[in-house]
């Protein structure tokens, strides 16, 4: 039976080592022995029941390691269970005792060292790469078992919940066949409905670009049909905007194994497996296919991000003419320098974070990579050393983890755990928990590419090594509130310097009062234009969040109170623009778009909590009226909240609050045979050349298609245009400049330009769907009216309407936050949460 196992770790193994002893280390170890007849009946139990009840609640309930946990602690819940009538009202006493259970019951699953173990996995395409790599350097005895996650139509989902993807449904697929499933193996005949899904939609040749470089290091696509990705990047001089320290760093991380391994074409063993893939995933004769007519090949459930024509220019320009001068004699030769530059960046990064890596899409390249320098060298061994960290066991099987969760997930506990008032009955488990979160990082690496870290928290252990800047905010909080408290019950507190440290680097985040999550945000916006991934938007640059500046605010706020003349004006500057931030985030509904929980209700909860900590009330803050008034419209019947995941793609994919220029002169296009997506570089150019676009409102409007016809974009501040006279202007302070007059402007300018011939348009094409937008929105009286310049965005609620325990507890704090003054819809959510509580004191997963 399987077993967690927490700060688990061998010094004496020179192949794994740690800062902190292993603290917040969490592995699971299997053990023959483990458990009586019962235990691991109950296991299985617990597995079929999932398998069986898999398309209706995806997502597990962690079950594993809370039997063995409560189990060990001989956990009883003594609290009477509590529930609320219909027509009954919620007293005090009612409400605390829910409250206690739920405190006793979350207590008793607390690991040994302090913190509170959780699994962070759901999307699919993660641990079939680790498989792979294990295979080609033949240690696949690391990962013994898995589980099935397929749709009902046969294939994988990019995440759990999601529709079938290319991406994920083959990478599964080569996961099974190499675990040992036939070609028609796998429970419910899953890699016959798999293969089946992959042939239908005309075989892997259309698979993701990240898709077809595993498969050309596995041998089952030729490098010949990937994207150039080459390594020489790595040596651009930093006064280029397309540098690698503009770079987000978890794409910076991908990218450096990545090139690489294709720097080196490296290709892994032909095996007999592979020769059977070949002819099972392709539709023709793999010796038949014509690589190069694949590169941009892209299946159409994967295409969430259409690649601008300026990026398949770029990587036409590297196929035809860069990568046939770089791998020819003499220029093979600065290949070669450059290769070994590469390994060196990576050796920096596995060192920094104890062989962890900042992911686990990196985790597999960068272990590949240390392979393929030295099969035999400490690196890669140093590698298999810490694979561990990644894999969670669940009923649901064996996953890999994107990375540990554990400071993340234990500073929200032990603030749950404080909000309860019950020192007195968990003082031990409050103890344990400021000892483990006071175990932030020391170090401080500001070196190849990195930000600094001294005072930070991680989102994992401190052997991750990696800050995260809402991670900090949340640990700063934690520690500012165990030192109000009595050292004899909660330990002592952090010293006044360490504090000093965290709120140095929250300030060096700070650029217009927005924090973003890894490193500061100062690389310009556009060059999101160049990501390469079809599947994923926002991934090139590091970005500003809603959340990250929320928990700033707070933080930001406790430590002023505490040590009000560290740092001051900062401090005020830093609140006063996060809450400038904050407001001006705000989408037209009322809601704020969340980026690291779904989605709109996330996203309300962490500003009103971000608002409120800044003085900010229902009576002195449109923006929390407004975010109140959401919550309460899409508040359910039950008196919950449910929203689907479904809104956080949607929200990139809808554009209805933009007032575009190219849907106020679709009119112009009337004679397009066909819609085109224009580039910036497309843009610019359009601008130079025409004579006639004098002015600088003309210019706006031409700028302005690339915002809006490339999609949603919310942030238009590394967007710059150049008007006729070559002077260069940021889109976003002109509009800014035209805001009292932008709609009448826009709508008159247009009278003027509808009777231009349509070639006087850049490439004769102006989007037909603008078109149908303007007739979709005219209004009663002929005209068109908008009032905002924010991407709306949509709501989507839970299918059935359904709520969430979780989500309505969001909710719930927000409109606590907010001062709420109505408590019927408070009442009501505390009715839903109290009722939903189990017999032990959790509640159900859903």
């Amino acid at each position: 039976m399987w077993k967690l196992k927490v700060a688990d770790g061998d010094n004496n193994d020179p192949y794994i080592f740690s800062t902190n002893n292993f603290i917040g280390r969490q592995v699971w170890e299997f053990d023959p022995d483990y458990g009586t007849r019962e235990e691991q009946a109950e296991v299985e139990a617990a597995r079929e029941n999932f398998w069986k009840n898999r398309h209706l609640i995806k997502c597990n309930s962690d079950l594993l390691w809370r039997m063995q946990f409560l189990r060990e602690k001989n956990f009883k819940q003594t609290i009477p269970q509590v529930k609320v009538g219909d027509g009954e009202e919620i007293t005090y006493e009612i409400a605390k005792t829910a409250m206690r259970r739920g405190a006793h019951f979350f207590s008793a699953l607390q690991a040994s060292d302090g913190h509170w173990p959780a699994e962070i996995a759901g999307p699919l395409y993660f641990l079939p790469p680790l498989v792979m790599c294990l295979y080609i350097t033949g240690h696949l005895d690391t990962v013994s078992q898995g589980i099935t996650y397929t749709n009902e139509d046969g294939g994988w989902g990019f995440h759990i919940e999601g529709h079938s993807t290319m991406i994920s449904t083959t990478l599964n697929y080569i996961c099974m066949r190499i675990l040992g499933e036939g070609p028609d193996g796998g429970r419910d005949n899953a890699c016959a409905r798999g293969r089946k899904w992959i042939r239908d939609r005309g075989g892997v040749t259309s698979i993701p670009s990240w898709g077809k470089t595993w498969l050309s290091i596995f041998g089952l696509f030729d490098w010949l049909g990937s994207n150039p990705m080459p390594p020489e990047f790595w040596l651009f001089p930093s006064f280029l905007p397309i540098h690698p320290a503009n770079m987000l760093c978890n794409c910076r991380m991908v990218s450096m194994p990545m090139s690489y391994l294709y720097g080196r074409r490296f290709v892994g063993p032909i095996t007999p497996l592979v020769l059977e893939l070949r002819e099972e995933l392709f539709l023709q004769p793999y010796n038949e296919i014509i690589w190069k007519k694949v590169r941009h090949l892209c299946a159409k459930e994967d295409l969430y991000y259409p690649h601008p024509l300026i990026q398949d220019l770029m990587w036409d320009t590297l196929y035809i003419c860069t990568e046939p001068l770089l791998t020819r004699w003499p220029f093979n030769k600065l290949r070669q320098k450059v290769l070994e530059v590469t390994m060196k960046h990576i050796h920096y990064e596995d060192e920094n974070s104890r062989y962890i890596t900042i992911g686990c899409v990196e985790k597999s390249l960068c272990m590949l990579a240390c392979w393929v320098e030295n099969p035999n060298g400490d690196y890669f061994k140093k590698h298999l050393a810490r694979i561990p960290d990644y894999i969670w066991v669940g009923e649901d099987g064996i996953k890999m983890q994107g990375f540990g969760s554990q400071e993340w997930d234990t500073t929200f506990a032990l603030q749950a755990l404080l909000a309860c008032n019950l020192t007195n009955e968990i003082g031990p488990t409050l103890k344990k928990g400021h000892e483990y979160v006071k175990d932030n990082p020391s170090g401080d690496f500001k070196s190849m590419f990195r930000h600094i870290s001294k005072g930070s928290w991680t989102f994992a252990d401190q052997d991750h090594g990696w800050q995260v800047f809402d991670c900090t905010a949340e640990g700063l909080k934690c520690c500012l509130l165990f030192s109000l408290m009595l050292p004899e019950i909660v330990g002592a507190k952090m010293e006044p310097g360490r504090l000093y440290d965290s709120v140095n680097i929250l300030l060096s985040l700070y650029k217009n009062g927005d924090l973003a999550a890894w490193e500061p945000a100062t690389a310009p916006k556009w060059l999101e234009m160049f990501n390469p991934t079809e599947f994923f938007a926002n991934t090139i640059v590091e970005h500003e969040y809603v959340e990250c500046t929320a928990s700033a605010i707070q933080a930001l706020v406790l430590f002023k109170k505490l040590y009000p003349g560290h740092r001051k004006n900062e401090i005020h500057n830093c609140i006063t623009n996060a809450v400038r931030f904050i407001e001006d985030k705000q989408m037209p509904d009322g809601s704020w778009y969340g980026s690291w929980g779904i989605c709109f209700t996330y996203g309300t909860w962490f500003a009103l909590g971000g608002l409120a900590a800044a003085g900010k009330t229902n009576k002195n803050c449109l923006a929390i009226r407004r975010g109140v008034e959401f919550l309460l419209k899409s508040q359910r019947d039950d008196g919950g909240w449910g929203e689907s995941y479904a809104s956080c793609p949607n929200e990139e994919a809808k554009s209805k609050g933009f007032m575009s220029a190219n849907t106020l002169e679709a009119d112009t296009g009337n004679n397009c045979m066909y819609p085109k997506v224009l580039s910036l570089y497309e843009t610019v150019i359009s601008i130079c050349i025409y004579p006639k676009v004098s002015s600088l409102y003309e210019t706006v409007t031409y700028a302005m298609y690339y915002v809006t016809q490339t999609g949603p974009y919310n942030d238009l501040n590394g967007i710059y245009i150049i008007d006729p006279n070559g002077a260069s202007i940021s889109v976003n302070c002109m509009l800014q400049q035209l805001c009292p007059y932008r709609h009448a402007y826009l709508s008159l300018y247009q009278l003027r330009i509808s009777s231009l011939p349509t070639s006087y348009f850049p490439y004769n094409c102006l989007a037909i769907r603008g078109g149908e937008f303007l007739l979709k929105s005219q209004g009663d009286d002929s005209g068109w009216g908008q009032l905002s310049f924010l991407p709306e965005g949509k709501y989507i609620p839970l299918e059935g309407n359904k709520s969430n325990l979780v989500q309505t507890a969001w909710a719930l704090m927000g409109l606590l936050h907010s001062g709420q003054i109505d408590p019927t819809p408070l009442h009501k959510a505390a009715k839903l949460l109290i009722n939903s509580q189990m017999e032990d004191g959790d509640f159900p997963q859903q």
